[in-house]
């Protein structure tokens, strides 16, 4: 398998999380998401939609973090990322969907450069609608992990794919000084995962691209 990913990416970091959890190997390909490098025609003749991640596997691209992650769970089932029973896949898909589709497309780094370069806003103002934005998701899945069914992660005793999508957002809210007080579920499963080598490998500042 080859994974286009780029260090800084928390829709590819929760794909190496999960790789990582599936004890899969893969060879990186980096794509350097800061110098523009996903918008250059040899990339595009990869991946059309011109985002990270993306894997090939099997002669196929896959695209869309959370596709590639279900994908995953089904061509290689241990350990599980989804739930055995419908409402519990239903809840983590649900959990999962805070993060990929609630917090991560507002503050996707082509919005910002629009909301900055074509709207015209300052950097502070720019700062400003990132972490409303944290705190608005964040907020929600505070609640929903406040309800039955969490566990030492987000959905039992194991980590899921929502434990993947959790842990990418919370880099990023520390990484743009967000107030993370408000959250102590969100964080206490955070740390949870961290403690994993699945997750720690995964992160960041261990990417062999790292700046």
């Amino acid at each position: 398998m080859k994974l286009y990913t780029y260090f800084r990416s928390s829709a590819a970091f929760r794909v190496r999380i999960a790789l990582n959890l599936k004890g899969l190997g893969y060879e990186p390909q980096f794509v350097h998401l800061a110098k523009g490098e996903h918008l250059q025609p040899a990339y595009q003749a990869i991946n059309p939609q011109g985002l990270l991640p993306a894997l090939q596997v099997d002669g196929a691209l896959l695209a869309q973090s959370l596709a590639i992650i279900e994908y995953l769970d089904e061509s290689h089932p241990e350990p599980p990322l989804l739930p055995p029973d419908p409402l519990g896949r239903a809840r983590v898909r649900g959990l999962s969907l805070i993060v990929a589709c609630e917090i991560h497309p507002l503050n996707n780094p082509r919005v910002l450069k629009y909301v900055k370069n074509v709207l015209g806003h300052s950097q502070d103002e720019v700062d400003a609608w990132y972490r409303h934005w944290i705190a608005d998701g964040l907020a929600k899945l505070q609640a929903e992990l406040d309800s039955p069914g969490t566990g030492q992660h987000c959905h039992g005793d194991a980590p899921s794919m929502a434990d993947c999508c959790l842990v990418p957002q919370i880099f990023n809210a520390r990484r743009f000084q967000c107030d993370l007080a408000p959250y102590p579920t969100v964080m206490r499963v955070f740390d949870a995962c961290m403690q994993l080598d699945a997750f720690d490998r995964a992160q960041p500042g261990k990417q062999p691209d790292a700046e």
